[in-house]
This record gives C-alpha cells, sequence and structure tokens, in this order.
C-alpha cells in the first residue's frame, strides 16, 4: 500500500487513522505502544514519531505502507 504525503510529515498514530488501519486515535496509539509497528523494520514504539517521505511502516506483520 502506498501513501502520498501532502505535508513533510504525517505523525504515526495519525497515518494509521487516515488509512483506516484502526477503529479510532486511541486504537492507533494502543497498537504502537504493543508494539505491533515497525518502521523500517525497528519496532516504532512513539505514537507521534514523525513519518516522512522514504519510511516503509509495517503494521503487525500483515499491512506495508510505502510513505512517498
Amino acid at each position: 500500500m502506498k501513501f502520498e504525503l501532502k505535508d513533510e510529515y504525517i505523525e504515526l498514530f495519525k497515518l494509521l487513522k487516515v488509512l483506516d488501519l484502526v477503529d479510532s486515535g486511541a486504537h492507533a496509539k494502543m497498537v504502537v505502544a504493543d508494539g505491533y509497528v515497525k518502521r523500517n523494520g525497528e519496532t516504532e514504539l512513539r505514537k507521534r514519531a514523525k513519518i516522512v517521505s522514504g519510511d516503509i511502516v509495517t503494521v503487525g506483520g500483515d499491512v506495508t505502507i510505502e510513505v512517498a
């Protein structure tokens, strides 16, 4: 799945919410805090991590998001 940035960056929990991968912002924060999200191959625990163009985000090992 590809995601086209409209700004310089998007916060991780907002990315999950915008792509309808979670039910709410609170659910997105919980998914991140529980360690289900990887950014460029490393587990990302910061809910507000700034996701920039070129990042690869993997959620639960099933969904891969290429940020452009």
